[in-house]
This record gives C-alpha cells, sequence and structure tokens, in this order.
C-alpha cells in the first residue's frame, strides 16, 4: 500500500471507444482490463472516481439499432438500456475483486445549482471513505441538449474539481496531445508536458477519430483547461496500452502531462463552481470605474458602479457582469435582487453588490467562464 503521504484522490474518464467493442457492444475484455487497473490503485490506498462514458453505445444495439442512432429519443432509449447494463457490468467485475461500485446519473442542473452541487459532492466524499468507486455519467435519458455538459470531458474536469481531486485522467484512442494531427500528418510531434494552452496548440487539435464517441481534441482540451485553472494535474493517454492508468499515476506512461502553474492555479472551489457550474440568471453593466477597480484592484463592485441591470434575479444569483460596451468581463453572486440594485442607483447609501472573492473576471481564466 501507497504511503499516506502519496495516496491519491484520482478522477479517470473512459471514452466510450474504449469500453466498446467494433460492433457497437461493450467489450468484456476492454472493461476487466480497465477495472484491473482501477483495482491495483485501490490496493494501493488511492480513492478513484470513474467518469464513463458508454452507454448509448452500449444500448443501441439492444433498441434494436442497426447503427448509432442520430435521434435525440432514440439516444436517450438506447442509454437507459446501456446505463443498466453498464453499471451491471462494472459491479460484477470490482465485486470479484472485493470492491463495492456505485453510479451517479446527474445534469448539469445538478451542477448550476449551489446546494445540488454542494450535495453531490457530499454524496461522492462519503461513497469514497467507504472505498466504494463512484461510477459517474451524464443522466442521457432525461437530458435536454441546452442542459448537457457538452461531453465527459468536460465532466469529468468539473467531478474532479468538485471533489478536490489530486489528478484527472482521460483515457482516448489517441496517445497524447500532438502539435498537429497526427492521422494526417506523420511529422506531428507528442507534446510530453504543457504548462499553458496556447493559440499555437489549440489550432494543432483534431477532432474526434472514434465514430462512437462526442468528444474530440478541443473538448478535451477545454476540459484541460479548467483543470488547470483549478490547480488539478491531468494526464491524456491512449486506452489499451498495459497499465496506462497506474503508471500515469506515477508519470511513467507515454502521453501528455497537463501541469498547472502558480499563474494558471487560481481559482479556489467557489470561484471554480462560479466560473465552470453556475447558471446566470441575469446581467449588470457597469462603469469604466467600477471594471478597473474590480479588475486591477480586486475590489468589489458598488452601486455606484453600477450602470444598468438586465433581467429578473434574487440575492444570492450568479449574473453576468458587462462593461460599458455591453463586452462580458465575468461573473459574480450578487448580495441583492435586481429590484433592490435598481432601487440602491437613486440612494445615497453605497451598497456592496458583489464582493470581490464572489466576482470571477475572464481574466483569471484561460477559458470563457460559463463553460
Amino acid at each position: 500500500m501507497a504511503p499516506d503521504t502519496m495516496r491519491k484522490r484520482v478522477v479517470i474518464k473512459i471514452g466510450s471507444s474504449s469500453l466498446t467493442s467494433t460492433h457497437g457492444e461493450i467489450s468484456r475484455k476492454k472493461l476487466e482490463r480497465l477495472v484491473d487497473e482501477v483495482v491495483h490503485l485501490k490496493d494501493d490506498g488511492h480513492e478513484v472516481l470513474l467518469v464513463s462514458s458508454g452507454a448509448v453505445a452500449a444500448g443501441y444495439r439492444k433498441l434494436g439499432c442497426l447503427e448509432r442512432p442520430s435521434s435525440l429519443p432514440e439516444k436517450q432509449a438506447a442509454a437507459s438500456i446501456g446505463q443498466g447494463l453498464l453499471v451491471e457490468a462494472y459491479s460484477e467485475l470490482f465485486l470479484s475483486h472485493g470492491y463495492v461500485a456505485s453510479q451517479i446519473l446527474i445534469t448539469r442542473d445538478d451542477f448550476s445549482d449551489e446546494k445540488r452541487y454542494n450535495n453531490v459532492r457530499n454524496t461522492i466524499n462519503v461513497l469514497l471513505e467507504r472505498g466504494i468507486v463512484p461510477i459517474i455519467n451524464e443522466n442521457d435519458t432525461v437530458t435536454i441538449d441546452r442542459l448537457k455538459f457538452g461531453d465527459n470531458d468536460t465532466l469529468s474536469a468539473k467531478v474532479a474539481g468538485l471533489v478536490n481531486a489530486n489528478q484527472l485522467v482521460i483515457l482516448s484512442d489517441i496517445d497524447g496531445l500532438y502539435d498537429d494531427n497526427p492521422h494526417t500528418n506523420p511529422h506531428a510531434k507528442l507534446l510530453e508536458n504543457v504548462e499553458e494552452i496556447t493559440p499555437e496548440i489549440e489550432a494543432g487539435a483534431g477532432d474526434s477519430a472514434s465514430a462512437v464517441g462526442t468528444g474530440g481534441m478541443r473538448s478535451k482540451l477545454d476540459a484541460f483547461k479548467i483543470t488547470m485553472a483549478s490547480g488539478i494535474p491531468a494526464f491524456l493517454g491512449k486506452a489499451g496500452i498495459t497499465n496506462i492508468i497506474y503508471d500515469s499515476i506515477h508519470s511513467k506512461a507515454k502521453g501528455t502531462y497537463f501541469t498547472p502553474t502558480d499563474d494558471s492555479a487560481n481559482l479556489d472551489q467557489k470561484k471554480q463552481w462560479i466560473a465552470f457550474n453556475s447558471g446566470p440568471e441575469g446581467e449588470i453593466v457597469v462603469s469604466n470605474f467600477a471594471k478597473d477597480g474590480m479588475i486591477e484592484h480586486s475590489k468589489c463592485l458598488h452601486s455606484d458602479g453600477v450602470e444598468h441591470v438586465m433581467g429578473y434575479f434574487q440575492r444570492g444569483s450568479v449574473v453576468r457582469l458587462l462593461d460599458a460596451d455591453e463586452q462580458e468581463i465575468g461573473l459574480g453572486i450578487v448580495n441583492y435582487s435586481s429590484e433592490e440594485i435598481k432601487a440602491s442607483n437613486s440612494g445615497e447609501e453605497l451598497q456592496r453588490i458583489i464582493e470581490k472573492d464572489g466576482f470571477v473576471c475572464h481574466l483569471e481564466i484561460a477559458i470563457p467562464v460559463g463553460v
């Protein structure tokens, strides 16, 4: 067993192509290999969460479809079958090693509401403390497009931030991030360590090479921007390579390591929720003076800095902050409702509309807030 100082809380994202056969069914061989590696980590004392794709891919043939469905109702029906098949297979394999697996199906609403967000965290913490392996997936059966996380790359990064993970591992059908598309450029170079996701790196990112997956390289870069801003190291490697998960935890695997720096890792958990998970409910236009004070000097937003209020919201809501040109500068949690803020503009007493620790500026992170 690993010494206490070396034990980690690890989030592992598994893509559909890493779990299914060429015919779209769950591959027992791939699943067994994955579970064996997770068990190796568990036996060493690490805490492990799986963010697992594969529900639609596992269920669509049982639905009677010859190919992966394209319509939303058929996808959701396939997911309702596949989710059960997937967690049943996971549970059986983990139990054979003496570990219990659990299933957590979530939607974006569970993250955008702060109380539900904290409740999900508390539930996962109990599971991990009891030695359970949580298997997390988006609830594709009921989720509508406008409330989707987008893909499980993004979800895994948000889960890593939610549980204060020590590392995120994303397994894919490619063995890391390259400076160009390796499928079309045989001279593309593997980037072994990334401390900053530059425009040049983004320009070299291609799309998913898999017919059963939904997340391409760009979505993975968005996920790694979230982990880097949250101070969480991450790894991207190819599924199916022997001991890829175990070796990645010990920095020995072939792939790309995303290493946050002091400059990039600047969001505490509250700001992570504001930036990446909250659902803005209105907008406030601030004066240029207030904008400079908030961005340059980390000051609160007072009522005399409010130019205009748009939308209807209550105290404690998250709103978008716009400058005088109505360009978004960040997100903030308001201490007053929209009606109270409008009324405060005519009052003589200054009110603190947004505290400095309740504001996240675009400049603080390398990815648009609210992603």
